[in-house]
């Protein structure tokens, strides 16, 4: 029986978010804590799972602000390491009238590209049931090889991989590269999330379900999850497909949507086993998990305002009335 039901690897950062405008006409900007990893972790032990992270943030004000929020989210914060010589990543975040995001980084360098693999934690690795990883740890050669060796760790000791791309171009010096690291982790994963925009991305398909169904049949990925934002969600297992529509909210921003919906597929695969789901369990995985994503995108920010579960299934209850 392993002792950590989900650990993740990736960034931790503080995402600037407008929160109003001052006095003087200046826009207020909250620092709200953010990174997809811990962003689905906060979900995970919402529903009371045990998750442990693994990165880095700098010696900094925001990293010290970090580990508490991690640490208060009930993630174990035994695998964060501190970099001293380089801050915390920084995020400013400018809100769309629809709810979608434009992002400016502040990371060349940021403390969660210094992640080694001296750095990692074995026993968080060997002792979970889920590895979960996005492609923003492999945006530099040192913090590549750490999440490299630690998805082979992983693997090796039993885990299911977990795989969000997360694609953030200004990240990367080049699309091309970002393409091949995410075709890396296409190769190593047993569960993949990925965005409408990203599946486009990789595949130059505009059908969605087709364009999955390529990359199933081209990495032999047991279970793809495809989210479409308001318009609800695809899944995929070797068995079956469904699509269930989202919901319909007073949408405030969306960050951390979709890591809220990767969590609530893990927290299926933790509850029910890993296997090939029939088309009625994969809907009840996309019912559940559209609706929480729906709630965050209610609130500001993601990380510290994950909804519980008794309000994700009030929101489905409504939903059939």
């Amino acid at each position: 029986m392993k002792k950590i039901d989900v650990t993740a690897l990736g960034e931790l950062l503080i995402d600037f978010t407008e929160n109003g405008i001052s006095p003087q006409g200046n826009p207020v900007l909250e620092a709200n804590p953010g990174g997809a990893p811990c962003n689905v972790l906060a979900m995970l032990s919402k529903l009371g799972h045990r998750t442990a992270f693994v990165g880095k943030v700098g010696a900094d004000m925001f990293g010290h602000r970090l580990r508490k929020v991690v640490a208060d989210a009930g993630i174990d914060t035994s695998g964060l390491m501190e970099d001293k010589n380089v801050n915390t990543t920084l995020a400013f975040v400018h809100t769309k009238e629809d709810g979608d995001r434009d992002f400016s980084f502040y990371r060349n360098p940021g403390a969660d590209m210094m992640l080694t693999s001296a750095d990692v934690k074995e026993d968080l690795l060997l002792d979970c049931r889920i590895f979960h990883f996005g492609t923003l740890s492999m945006t530099a050669d040192e913090c590549r090889k750490a999440t490299e060796d630690s998805i082979e760790l992983a693997k090796h000791a039993g885990a299911l991989i977990s795989f969000d791309p997360n694609l953030r171009e200004p990240l990367w010096d080049s699309l091309a590269t970002a393409k091949e690291r995410t075709i890396y982790g296409l190769e190593h994963c047993d569960i993949l999330k990925i965005s409408d925009n990203e599946i486009e991305w990789l595949t130059g398909e505009k059908d969605y379900k087709r364009a999955a169904e390529r990359l199933k049949a081209k990495y032999d990925i047991p279970l793809i999850l495809v989210s479409l934002g308001k318009q609800g969600s695809l899944a995929f297992s070797d068995a079956a497909f469904a699509e269930v529509p989202g919901y319909e909210v007073d949408t405030i921003e969306t960050t951390g949507a979709g890591d809220t919906f990767c969590a609530c597929v893990l927290h299926y695969v933790l509850e029910k086993g890993f296997r090939a789901y029939k088309r009625q369990e994969l809907e009840e995985m996309l019912t559940f998990a559209n609706a929480a994503a729906a709630i965050v995108t209610t609130r500001k920010g993601a990380l510290a305002v994950m909804p519980t579960k008794e309000e994700v299934e009030a929101l489905i209850r409504s939903d059939k009335k």
